[in-house]
C-alpha cells in the first residue's frame, strides 16, 4: 500500500497541484476508472484508441481521491472541463486533488520509482520470450520455503503495470520476485531501472514481438538491458548484480558476456552450473536430479512440459544463490501446480483438457504439442490451435514452421481456428501428414464439434495467442457457458 501524500506525489513527478489537499493520503494506484479501492490516485493513460482523461470524472465519482492530468496546465482549463461533466461526476470531484503533469506514463514511472525507493528488500527480475510467468511463480515458490516472498500480481509486468506492482511492495517481505516484460524497444530497460533488481533471470529468446525488433538477435540484446536494473544499492555474495541464464538457449549463450556482469548458467547441458539430469516421467510426474557442485537432489514436478524442468532448474538455482535450502525449495516446487491457462489440466466427461491458451509463440506451441504427445492416456489426442499474434511480416513463415513440426508428431486430430493457422495446415499437407486437419471458422463452432466427438480417455490440447480467446472452448466444455 502506498501510504504517501499528494504532496509527495507532486514532488516525485515534478507536477503542479491544480486543486485539492496536498496532505491527502494516497494508498493505491488506479488505471481503471470503473473501480477504486479507496484513496486511489487515478492515472489516465493515453492509448492508441482511447484517452482515459475522458474518464477522470468517472474515476473520481467511484472513490478515487486524486488524479493525474496531462491535458490541463492551469485551474481555468480544468474548471472548463469539469463544467461539461455530469452532476454525479462534478459531485465526485469536489475536494479531490488534480495534479498536472507533462506525461502521465512518465509520471506513473516516477511514482513507481518513489515506491521502490521506500522499500529496501532485494529483488529478482524475470524476463524472457516464453515462460516468464511460470518461472516467476516457480522462483517465488522455491524461495517461499524459507522466505517471505512478494511477487508480481496479475499481469502487471509492463511499463504501466510494474509501477502498480511496486506500489504494493513493503518491507514486510524478505524478497521480491518481479516479472519484467517488453513489447517495444527500450521498455525493458526502463522498467528494470524502476525495479532496482539484484538478480536477473533470462528464460529464453523466441520470436514474440519480433515485429518490433526484426531479429531474435535484436530481441536477445534487448533482453540483456535488464541489467539497467542493477543499481548496486545492495550486494549479495559481493555482487552488485548477477544474471541467471538458460544454458539451453543458443542466443543467450552467444551473448552471455555482453553486459560484463557475472552470470550463472542453468539448464540440461553438461556445462551448466546448475543442471537437470536423469529427466523422466514417473507416475504422471516429471522427475529429475538437480545437480550443482557436489550435490545431487531429486526433484518431482506437478506441472507438465519438458520446458518446465528447465524453468524449475532456474528456480532452484536462484534459491541456492539466495541462501535457501535447496532440498526444502525442491519440496516446495512439488506442490506447484501451474498458472491459469498455462498448461492447466481439467478433467470433465471422462476426458482431459490441457488449457494452454494464455498466449502463444512458435516455441511455446511446439512445446505444448510435445506435452500432448507425451501425455499418458488411453484415448485419442486432439489439438486445437489458433493464431499467434505479433509475429510481424514473418507470421506466415512461423505458422508454417509449427505445421512442419506438428506433421512429425504423434497425435490423432488437429483443429485450426483463425486466419494465420491455415499455414499450419498447409505445412502438414505439404509434409503428407497422416494427422486429420479440420478448419473451423469460430471457436464456438470448434466447441460444438468437440462436444460431439470427445470420449472418455481422450486428451484435448488448446493453444493460441490470448486474443483468440480459445479459453472460451474450455469454459464451454466445462459447462461454464
Amino acid at each position: 500500500m502506498l501510504n504517501i501524500t499528494v504532496e509527495d506525489i507532486v514532488k516525485a513527478v515534478g507536477g503542479t497541484l491544480l486543486c485539492g489537499d496536498g496532505r491527502q493520503i494516497i494508498e493505491h494506484i488506479s488505471i481503471d476508472s470503473r473501480s477504486s479501492r479507496g484513496n486511489d490516485i487515478f492515472v489516465p493513460i493515453i492509448g492508441e484508441k482511447v484517452d482515459a482523461h475522458t474518464f477522470m470524472g468517472q474515476a473520481l465519482s467511484v472513490g478515487c481521491a486524486a488524479t493525474l492530468t496531462s491535458e490541463h496546465k492551469d485551474k481555468n482549463e480544468l474548471e472548463e472541463t469539469i463544467r461539461g461533466w455530469s452532476e454525479q461526476e462534478k459531485e465526485g470531484a469536489e475536494g479531490k486533488a488534480f495534479i498536472s503533469v507533462s506525461d502521465t506514463i512518465e509520471a506513473l514511472h516516477e511514482i513507481g520509482r518513489l515506491c521502490r525507493s521506500r522499500v529496501s528488500i532485494p529483488a529478482v527480475g524475470v524476463t524472457g520470450s516464453v515462460g516468464k510467468t511460470t518461472t516467476r511463480e516457480m522462483i517465488a515458490t522455491a524461495l517461499s520455503a524459507e522466505k517471505r516472498v512478494f511477487k508480481t500480481g496479475k499481469n502487471y509486468n509492463s511499463s504501466i503495470g510494474l509501477p502498480i506492482t511496486l506500489s504494493e511492495m513493503t518491507n514486510d517481505y524478505d524478497i521480491a520476485v518481479l516479472e519484467l516484460g517488453m513489447n517495444v524497444p527500450g521498455e525493458l530497460g526502463t522498467i528494470a531501472d524502476l525495479a532496482d533488481i539484484d538478480v536477473a533471470v533470462l528464460t529464453n529468446i523466441g520470436v514474440a514481438h519480433i515485429e518490433y525488433f526484426g531479429t531474435q538477435e535484436a530481441i536477445c540484446r534487448e533482453k540483456y538491458t535488464i541489467t539497467k536494473g542493477f543499481h548496486g544499492t545492495r550486494t549479495i555474495h559481493g555482487n552488485k548484480g548477477i544474471l541467471f541464464l538458460n544454458g539451453d538457449d543458443p542466443y543467450l549463450m552467444a551473448m552471455r558476456d555482453l553486459t560484463g556482469y557475472p552470470y550463472k548458467i542453468y539448464g540440461t547441458k553438461p556445462g551448466c552450473d546448475y543442471r537437470a539430469e536423469n529427466i523422466r516421467m514417473e507416475d504422471g510426474h516429471y522427475r529429475f536430479d538437480f545437480v550443482f557442485g557436489n550435490r545431487r537432489i531429486p526433484v518431482a514436478l506437478s506441472v507438465l512440459g519438458d520446458h518446465n524442468v528447465v524453468n524449475a532448474a532456474g528456480a532452484l538455482a536462484v534459491a541456492d544463490y539466495l541462501g535457501v535450502d535447496v532440498e526444502k525449495a525442491a519440496k516446495a516446487l512439488t506442490a506447484f501446480t501451474g498458472f491459469q491457462n498455462r498448461l492447466q489440466t481439467f478433467h470433465t466427461g471422462g476426458y482431459t483438457i490441457i488449457d494452454d491458451t494464455y498466449n502463444a509463440s512458435p516455441a511455446s506451441m511446439k512445446a505444448g504439442l510435445s506435452v500432448l504427445c507425451g501425455y499418458e492416456a488411453p484415448g485419442r489426442k486432439i489439438a486445437v490451435l489458433g493464431d499467434m499474434f505479433e509475429l510481424g511480416s514473418r507470421s506466415e513463415e512461423y505458422h508454417y514452421e509449427v505445421g512442419e513440426f506438428a506433421a512429425e508428431m504423434n497425435f490423432d486430430e488437429l483443429i485450426l481456428v483463425g486466419e494465420h493457422v491455415c499455414q499450419i495446415g498447409k505445412a502438414m499437407e505439404d509434409k503428407n501428414s497422416r494427422i486429420p486437419v479440420r478448419r473451423m471458422e469460430t471457436r464456438e463452432e470448434a466447441a460444438a464439434y468437440l462436444k460431439g466427438i470427445l470420449k472418455e480417455g481422450d486428451v484435448l490440447y488448446l493453444k493460441a495467442s490470448n486474443g483468440m480467446k480459445l479459453k472460451e472452448i474450455t469454459k464451454a466444455l466445462m459447462g461454464e457457458q
